[in-house]
This record gives structure tokens, C-alpha cells and sequence, in this order.
């Protein structure tokens, strides 16, 4: 698997945030455009299985395909920009400002949006044989998730609104993870097995996540869920975008790098029969 050491893919994290706030408009969405599109096609691909399976668990088992391929082509996800652009700044890279990480973060949500809602167009259309009949069961089924996790937070009130955030917090606790994971290893198969752990755990408990949900909600929609597109950003979209953020910034980014990259002075070794000081 040739393992790297924590030490050195804190540094990799870093150098990646460093990247990722200096790269060029037109790469970034480029980038942005084609993850939204593969995590979308990986959900379309999970909620299929689940459907005709009726196990959700083959579909967690299977759905990391579709992060694995898009980290292994260079495209960049929103929750990964969000844990890694900002410790090129904490370790103070020169020239890396809030404004640039900022703006990384923005161009980053607009290409995922967009290239999850073309696919979301393109299985609507596949699902309804080009919009002529009534969406067949996968369909049905995004639909019902659509409403579900939306009207149904919306019902619970305030305690609908924190179910959402912390299990969106949760979610990128493990895709962030996931992400850093990939750098322990020097291997293709090494980062592919480093990666499907944990977003094999995001996706079977349920977590939210923005990218996917860019895809279902708005295919929920064009497939007769019952919710607005007020409803799915009001009572949900937002929401995981800021726990998404909190998740992946504070349990994965800063974390490693308080441990890994500024680590604190060892406790020095007392001599046997020496009170310590």
C-alpha cells in the first residue's frame, strides 16, 4: 500500500489547500463541474441499487465508485475545498488570503451545482422516457427522498433544522476523511481502499451531503416530488452546506493539522527515581 506517515500527508494537505486557492478560474470549475457530475451519477447509480435490490446496504458498498473516480481524475469537491483551501492559510502559505479560499469555496459550489444538475436533467429525462411518462420506480423513489428530506426536517421545526446540520456534520467528518485518506498512500489501490471506508460509512448512515443532495433534490423535483426549490435550499441545502463546512474544517482539517503538522514539544523523559518536575 506503500503507507505515508501522518506527518508527511499533513504537509500534502497543506500543499493541496495551497493549490487549490491559486488555480485558475476556468480549472477550478472545469474541475468543480466534473465531481458534481460523477457523485451524481454515483447516486443515481446507489438509489438504483437500493431500488432493485432492495438492500441499501450493496448500495453503500458500491456507491464510493464515484467519489474513488473522482478524486483519482483531479476533480474537486466542495467538501474537500472546505477542509483543505483553509490550512494553506492557517500554515500562513504566502499570498493565501480569506478572499482567495473564499473564492475558491464559491467557484467550487457553482461547478458541482452545475455539473450535478445536468445529470439530474439527464436521468429525468431517462427515467420518464424523455419527460412522455410517469417517472418509473428509481424515480418515484428520488422523489419521495426529495420530500422526505425536506418537508420532513421542516416539520420537526428547530429540532429538524439541528437533525439536518449535525448529520451533515457527520457527512463530512468521513468525505474529508475520506479525501485525506487518499494521501497515506502512494498506490492506486492503496488510496482507492483508504477511500471507500469511510464514505462507505457516510452513505450507509445516511449523513447529508451538498453534492448529492444538488443531484436528488433537484431531480426530485422534475420527477413530481411534492417540495419547492425554496424548500429543498431553505430546509436543506443550506443547512448541510454549513455543516458540511463545520464537519470537514474542524474534525478532519484542523485536527491533523494541530496534530500533525504543529505538533507540540514531546514531555521530556524523567529518570527513574528523578521526581518529575
Amino acid at each position: 500500500m506503500s503507507y505515508v506517515q501522518p506527518a508527511e500527508f499533513a504537509a500534502k494537505m497543506i500543499d493541496a489547500g495551497e493549490s487549490k486557492v491559486f488555480m485558475s478560474t476556468k480549472d477550478t470549475l472545469i474541475r468543480a463541474y466534473m465531481a458534481g457530475a460523477i457523485l451524481a451519477l454515483a447516486a443515481a447509480f446507489a438509489v438504483t441499487i437500493a431500488v432493485n435490490t432492495g438492500n441499501f446496504l450493496v448500495a453503500s458498498l458500491l456507491f464510493p465508485v464515484g467519489f474513488c473516480m473522482l478524486y483519482l481524475l483531479g476533480f474537486d469537491l466542495l467538501t474537500g475545498v472546505f477542509t483543505l483551501a483553509p490550512l494553506a492559510l492557517l500554515a500562513k502559505r504566502a499570498g493565501v488570503t480569506w478572499g482567495g479560499v473564499l473564492r475558491n469555496w464559491s467557484l467550487v459550489f457553482i461547478g458541482n451545482f452545475a455539473g450535478a444538475l445536468t445529470v439530474a436533467v439527464f436521468m429525468a429525462i431517462i427515467f420518464t422516457m424523455g419527460f412522455s411518462h410517469e417517472p418509473n420506480e428509481v424515480g418515484q423513489k428520488i422523489g419521495k427522498i426529495g420530500e422526505a428530506r425536506t418537508l420532513g426536517y421542516a416539520a420537526a421545526g428547530a429540532s429538524g433544522m439541528l437533525t439536518v446540520f449535525i448529520r451533515a456534520v457527520m457527512c463530512n467528518w468521513m468525505v474529508s476523511t475520506g479525501v485525506v485518506a487518499a494521501m497515506m498512500s502512494t498506490s492506486v489501490s492503496g488510496k482507492i481502499m483508504a477511500m471507500w471506508m469511510p464514505i462507505l460509512v457516510f452513505f450507509y448512515l445516511g449523513f447529508e451531503h451538498s453534492i448529492v443532495n444538488m443531484f436528488l433534490f433537484p431531480s426530485g423535483i422534475m420527477l413530481g416530488g411534492e417540495f419547492t426549490w425554496v424548500d429543498y435550499f431553505a430546509y436543506n441545502e443550506i443547512p448541510v452546506v454549513l455543516g458540511n463546512l463545520v464537519g470537514g474544517l474542524t474534525f478532519v482539517g484542523a485536527m491533523i493539522y494541530s496534530t500533525h503538522y504543529k505538533t507540540a514539544p514531546s514531555r521530556k523523559k524523567v529518570a527513574v527515581g528523578t521526581p518529575a518536575e
